[in-house]
């Protein structure tokens, strides 16, 4: 216990350039007079530790002492610290102590300059919950009852085996296999509605690199939108996949895949959308326009 409070102490001060001996105490939650006697022990060790006394006085150590026994640049570091700081943004990952650790280990400041939400707004409990129990149970090899919502709104009993989760065009999924139909699926978690993780393990296994028989070529689609509809365009497409017009107007062309997901997609600019190509898409968007009228006319 004494050897791990050593280090801690060790890398605080590395991290914080100088402490008070109550100030230890309280962190470390031992009484001042430990924290002299881990100090005496440091310091006959060889590390160059001290105590000064006086108002502005505190534990310090040397400033040229470092623990820098890894053989990295400075970008490497930096590179290294930034990697973890982004995971550490991810808030479901207690890699915090680490971060300290290795910021004191090479003497550099880790600045906190990202922030990752995993939830839904209105919704951050049950979607944290929901992100930190499926990381445990693809990181522990644990099967997995959901209960799921198809895109037709089937919902179903699952048990599946998951493997990873993968974060693609602005939602999560897990990659896991599927016992009921013994075979890989994806699930957006959006539409997991509750799951248990199961004491029933299962080997580890890889999921299956994509072949050319799932590889799909889609046809480009082209939408005209006003310029005050620019807010959702910059949303949905790339910059490449935008032109501007001299009247303001917006053209965006993408290979996107000619089904009912489509369909919805138009339907969700109302009537702030053109579709310029390919052109038997306006009588599909213009009957189910029809049908949204009827359904709900006075």
């Amino acid at each position: 216990m004494q050897e791990s409070r050593l280090f801690k102490i060790l890398y605080y001060l590395l991290d914080k350039g100088q402490a008070t001996a109550p100030e230890l105490a309280e962190k470390f939650e031992v009484s001042v007079r430990t924290i002299y006697r881990d100090i005496d022990a440091l310091s006959g060790a060889g590390i160059p530790i001290y105590a000064e006394a006086g108002r502005n006085g505190g534990i310090h150590l040397m400033n040229d002492f470092v623990l820098d026994k890894a053989v990295l640049s400075e970008r490497e570091k930096r590179e290294i610290l930034t990697a973890l700081q982004s995971i550490n943004a991810a808030q479901n990952i207690n890699s915090s102590q680490t971060l300290q650790k290795l910021s004191a280990i090479f003497n550099l400041n880790s600045e906190n300059w990202l922030e990752v939400d995993f939830s839904g707004w209105g919704n951050s409990e049950f979607d944290n919950k929901k992100f930190e129990l499926l990381k445990s149970a693809v990181i522990q090899c644990k099967n997995v009852k959901i209960h799921y919502a198809n895109s037709y709104g089937i919902i179903s009993e699952r048990i599946v085996q998951p493997c990873k989760l993968t974060y693609k065009s602005k939602a999560w999924y897990l990659k896991a296999f599927c016992t009921e139909k013994q075979d890989w699926r994806i699930f957006k978690l959006n539409r997991i509605l509750d799951l248990e993780i199961l004491n029933e393990s299962f080997p580890r296994r890889s999921y299956p690199k994509p072949t050319e028989t799932y590889e799909r070529e889609y046809n480009q689609i082209t939408l005209r939108f006003p310029k005050e509809m620019a807010y959702r365009v910059y949303d949905e497409f790339d910059e490449t996949q935008i032109q501007h017009q001299e009247n303001g107007d917006i053209i965006a062309s993408a290979n996107m895949p000619e089904d009912s997901w489509l369909i919805s997609f138009l339907l969700s600019f109302g009537a702030k959308v053109e579709i310029i190509s390919p052109i038997y898409l306006k009588d599909v968007l213009a009957e189910q326009g029809k049908l949204i009228y009827e359904k709900n006319k006075s």
